[in-house]
């Protein structure tokens, strides 16, 4: 296989034509943090790494945006801009590791996507490369700025099956002056949705609402149903959520999210045969969910998605097989969806070769 590290966007996307040309497969990426991820990549006659497209394009701290190349590492990118008291709160897992043009390419999220949302809506605009050699550019600077349709958002999540990213644009958030994470144990799962539904009809909004199942909540060394809340405000407002939440404890630091951001990447790497599936339900569908799984289970309770870890990839799991070393083995997306025919005539309108990161949507495109 030809590995291939080009230095500019322009490069890229003529590495892209040429293989193009030969019709020959192509694997894209940054830092294969998540190769896990996804579908497996059935074939490559060339892989292409967006790795050294890592610098900054141009930074607005005033205007609360900043575009920066593909291959810059989520970790580089959140210690720029907290340099300025500002944020891209979309919590990734292998966050030290990861380009940002892979977590936007997987829409990986964590924690506080039930008040910051994910990368459809912090990113404002990119470019991408397509197979054609030609760079296309969506969106802009600004926070409007999309008029008709926004071909970025087609990028979001595609993993890299409809076009290469080269740059990504945000909107930043200003870092809360101060913040903290309140933990809970229940002894039922019943409990713990109650209090979840008290929470959701609440005045105090906190950024995410995680729920562990006892499974889960052991392996970080807690026990019970796990309720986990990072909460973010003036001094003001923590002391609020102190005196109406008197029965769960503070956590002293954040270590204990990110170690829920990270528990499906620690535990594929304790579990060589294991695997993440992804449910979602609707919020009222979580309880049944609870009750009768006894594998370790990671719901965002605010939004409805789950994330169930399995020992093999080859156990029965509902919806989505997300991760796994052997998850080619399987049917990862069993239903797709009526929408899946308008995803398949998108492929062979941007790809229509089917030359890039076959399989990797799942084993579907």
């Amino acid at each position: 296989m030809l590995n291939l590290f080009p230095n500019s966007p322009t490069e890229l996307a003529d590495a892209l034509r040429k293989a193009s040309d030969k019709k020959q497969s192509i694997e894209v990426g940054g830092n294969f943090s998540k190769s896990l991820w996804g579908g497996p990549v059935r074939e490559a006659d060339v892989q292409i790494s967006t790795a050294r497209l890592s610098s900054v394009i141009q930074y607005e701290p005033r205007d609360l945006t900043i575009s920066v190349g593909a291959g810059m590492s989520y970790a580089t990118l959140t210690r720029l801009v907290a340099g300025n008291r500002q944020m891209i709160p979309l919590d990734p897992p292998y966050a030290a590791k990861a380009t940002i043009g892979g977590v936007i390419a997987t829409n990986l999220s964590g924690s506080r996507r039930r008040l910051f949302g994910s990368a459809r809506d912090l990113v404002i605009g990119l470019q991408f490369a397509t197979t054609e050699g030609k760079l296309v550019q969506s969106g802009g600077m600004v926070v409007k700025n999309v008029a008709g349709l926004d071909m970025g958002k087609l990028l979001i999540g595609s993993y890299g099956t409809l076009g290469v990213l080269t740059s990504i644009n945000f909107k930043l958030i200003p870092v809360p002056p101060d913040h903290c994470t309140f933990v809970r144990s229940f002894a039922t799962a019943a409990e713990a949705v109650a209090e979840r539904n008290r929470l959701l009809s609440g005045v105090l909004q906190p950024a995410g609402i995680d729920l562990l199942n006892p499974s889960a909540a052991e392996i970080l060394g807690h026990k019970g149903f796990l309720l986990i809340l990072p909460v973010g405000g003036s001094k003001v407002v923590i002391d609020r959520y102190k005196s109406e939440l008197v029965s769960y404890h503070v956590a002293p630091n954040d270590m204990l999210l990110g170690r829920v951001g990270e528990f499906s990447a620690v535990f594929l790497s304790q579990n060589p045969k294991g695997a993440v599936a992804r449910v979602s339900t609707r919020l009222q569908g979580l309880l049944p969910l609870l009750e009768t799984e006894k594998r370790p289970l990671i719901v965002r309770a605010a939004n409805g998605v789950a994330y169930l870890h399995l020992a093999n990839s080859r156990e029965p799991f509902p919806g989505v097989l997300e991760a796994g070393s052997e998850r080619g083995a399987v049917v990862q997306w069993p239903t797709p969806g009526n929408d899946f025919p308008v995803m398949e005539k998108i492929k062979r309108m941007m790809d229509p070769a089917h030359l890039l990161n076959k399989g990797r949507l799942y084993g579907r495109i």
